[in-house]
């Protein structure tokens, strides 16, 4: 009884966690292209002070990196929610995460309240999206219903 109560579950809810999940984790990532677009009051000077960001830490080519992490993560986000192509967009925003700690959390150790911000943040949201690379979108996503309907 134990084991049943502590270890098992219908199909159905774990395809609905990998949902919710997946839905909650991919609108996170699309708040944040939306504010490297210039669209939040966070960041009003958008892509234009994402590159100058970058220029300040001495990331090569930082325009065009600032144009990558920018729409892997709002694109690549939508797309993400969508469960469409997930375990490419996974990857690409588990690079683009895993960047992000290493560039961008440089020097503030782990926690994101450290003074500066540390890199438990893109840590957290890194492995998370690494899961999605390793175990798929589930069942409710477009990848799904693309792969079972789409051929008949």
């Amino acid at each position: 009884m134990l084991e049943t109560l502590l270890l098992s579950y219908p199909d159905w809810l774990l395809q609905f966690a990998l949902f919710v999940v997946r839905v909650a984790l991919g609108g996170c990532i699309v708040v944040h292209g939306l504010g490297k677009l210039g669209f939040l009051k966070s960041n009003p000077a958008g892509v234009k002070g994402f590159v100058g960001w970058l220029e300040s830490m001495g990331m090569p080519y930082p325009r065009l990196n600032a144009w990558a992490a920018t729409l892997t993560e709002f694109l690549g986000g939508i797309l993400f929610i969508l469960g469409l192509g997930t375990r490419f967009v996974a990857l690409a925003l588990t690079i683009n995460m895993l960047v992000a700690v290493i560039k961008g959390h440089k020097g503030g150790g782990y926690l994101i309240l450290n003074n500066p911000p540390g890199a438990e943040y893109a840590i957290n949201l890194a492995i998370l999206f690494a899961m999605f690379v390793l175990i798929g979108p589930g069942a409710i996503s477009l990848d799904y219903y693309l792969i079972h309907h789409g051929s008949a």
